[in-house]
């Protein structure tokens, strides 16, 4: 089918923009927000669902839902206990993306972390102007200032139904009284050790991490207390933050008090996109991956020729796929970044015009030689699954899709001292220096340089589908590059192919991303091995295995029932909740 231009913002969608100055988490009652009424209406749905990380955030959910929460009470108290029972990448001292469809209507809420105030273009190279190996990613010159706190806060305050302290009180318990570890956790925090061993205090809060162990952590107890109390406030402007500031001070960190007191969480337009009869609702800059999702997804359409009658992940599928995202990763690393710093073409990039000419590029037989597929050079690093992803659907048809972050697993390998708190390692997703490859092999320019109170670029991808105005399909997952390549073979298998959820979400998932040249990454989950390896390398392809490929958390709706899946290659739990 035709597709038409990316959607116009609707005029309530526009109107976000007066939210924009306002502070994140400075007072301890909730801001003068309109409340969501869609609350008060009929269930719309026969029930409500969720795709999690791990059990304890899907029974924290099942709670809120018990509760009389919607979406946002769920998807709030699911980001807080995950940053207890979920530590290697659930957070609150990192930052994300939540994309939400409350009422009918389509909002985004950026909490993103930020570069501290004294930090500078320059800060990871050395007096040659050579990146300094390991600087941007173990310690705390690594960690940006966190934004989770601030963005859960404003997203409950303005949607949410229960009270704050309602939704924070499973997390509360789980850090106060204990959780039991899993086998998984457990390897993640033992590979964790090794890496920050005489880096950071680490091990100083989880050493003593074991399978089977409960464990508890009474410093991040205390901190969730007090900002069960006293709202984003403590974390900003009160003890917290402190104590936060206080465990920089020694010079191992940039994060001061003052970088906390004006860190503020910003509401943004999401991208609104029309395809194959489905609005898509994604994730605008400083994310890359919403901009890259419907590049992918419009320039498959515009090909669908050259795809009729291809086998999913049959050789010519995977080189028909590596060709599109390779002109995706091109644009990514020329245009985008902060749009508070850097003015982000995203109408150009996401113009039908446009893409149906790069479309057009597309080298239906062999691999388009790199060099002609600006820009430049850069390396390979191994893959973290770094993030974590939650959906979340409620019974009146309102969704959250939710993305964040601290970056490698365990972040910066620093917990704040008193706190309990890991700290990010986001710094790592700055430009260190233009051209060279950061921790997931992919390359920057001058418009995701460091400066202060800039955001990173990221890939977080938190997207909602909807048809005649109404959910159909809420994905995410971690996996840093690999995010919006994975969500979109995803929605291919969904839409194009017509596979159950289930089948969609086990399927193989493979990556290009333009350096290292003519590389497909394949996951241990499903490897490309055996004859269809043969015959890919035959096609001009090297293979690499890539040690994650995403931890998709998708919902998704038939009329009016909710089918929720967590992807079988992590801990996650999908749950539907009467």
């Amino acid at each position: 089918m035709k597709l038409i231009n990316r959607a116009k913002f609707s005029a309530t969608a526009l109107t976000l923009a007066a939210w924009l100055l306002v502070p994140a988490g400075f007072v301890a009652s909730a801001p003068a927000y309109a409340k969501t009424s869609a609350a008060t209406r009929p269930a719309v749905l026969t029930a409500s669902a969720v795709a999690v990380a791990d059990k304890y955030s899907a029974d924290a959910a099942a709670q809120i839902f018990k509760e009389g929460g919607n979406a946002v009470d769920a998807a709030v108290a699911i980001a807080f206990t995950l940053a207890v029972t979920y530590p290697e990448a659930g957070n609150i001292g990192g930052g994300g993306f939540m994309t939400l469809y409350m009422d009918g209507k389509p909002y985004f809420i950026d909490y993103r972390e930020r570069a501290p105030l004294s930090a500078t273009k320059n800060m990871f190279l050395d007096s040659e102007g050579n990146v300094i190996k390991g600087k941007s990613l173990y310690g705390g010159f690594a960690a940006g200032v966190p934004g989770t706190v601030a963005g859960m806060w404003e997203a409950q305050s303005r949607f949410g139904k229960l009270k704050w302290k309602q939704v924070l009180a499973p997390a509360v318990r789980y850090a106060r009284d204990g959780f039991i570890v899993d086998e998984q956790l457990a390897r993640r925090r033992a590979e964790a050790s090794k890496e920050f061993d005489g880096k950071t205090n680490f091990d100083t809060y989880f050493g003593e991490m074991k399978e089977g162990v409960n464990f508890k952590q009474p410093d991040l107890a205390a901190v969730l207390t007090r900002i069960s109390n006293q709202g984003a406030k403590d974390f900003y402007d009160g003890k917290t933050a402190d104590l936060i500031a206080a465990s920089m001070q020694d010079g191992s960190g940039l994060i001061t008090k003052a970088d906390l007191q004006q860190y503020k969480a910003v509401w943004r337009e999401p991208i609104l996109a029309d395809w194959n009869g489905y609005r898509i609702i994604t994730a605008p800059p400083p994310s890359s991956g919403g901009i890259g999702l419907v590049q992918l997804l419009k320039m498959k359409a515009d090909l669908a020729p050259a795809f009729k009658g291809v086998t999913l992940n049959s050789p010519q599928y995977v080189h028909l796929i590596a060709e599109i995202e390779k002109r995706v990763f091109a644009d990514r690393a020329q245009y985008l970044g902060d749009p508070d710093f850097y003015k982000v073409p995203v109408a150009q990039l996401t113009n039908d015009a446009y893409i149906a000419k790069r479309a057009a590029e597309v080298n239906l037989t062999t691999p388009t030689p790199t060099a002609d597929v600006k820009p430049g050079l850069g390396t390979s690093m191994p893959e973290k699954a770094e993030t974590t992803h939650f959906s979340v659907v409620d019974k009146w048809g309102n969704a959250v899709s939710n993305t964040y972050t601290i970056n490698g697993y365990f972040g910066s390998g620093v917990v704040a001292k008193g706190t309990g708190i890991v700290l990010n390692d986001e710094m790592d997703d700055f430009s260190a220096k233009p051209g060279v490859a950061n921790m997931f092999g992919v390359v920057g320019s001058d418009a995701n340089s460091i400066e202060p109170k800039k955001r990173p670029l990221s890939s977080m991808t938190p997207t909602i589908l909807t048809q005649d105005g109404k959910v159909a399909l809420v994905i995410g997952t971690p996996g840093g590059s690999r995010i919006f390549t994975s969500i979109f073979q995803v929605i291919n298998n969904l839409y194009d192919f017509k596979l159950p959820l289930a089948q969609a979400v086990g399927e193989m998932r493979f990556h290009h991303q333009l350096l290292p040249a003519d590389t497909i990454f394949w996951e241990p989950y499903k490897p490309i091995d055996g004859e269809l390896a043969k015959q890919i390398e035959a096609k001009g392809y090297v293979l690499k295995g890539q040690g994650f490929s995403g931890d998709i958390q998708a919902i998704k709706i038939d009329g009016k029932t909710p089918d929720a899946v967590s992807d079988p290659r992590g801990r996650g739990v999908a749950r539907i909740i009467q």
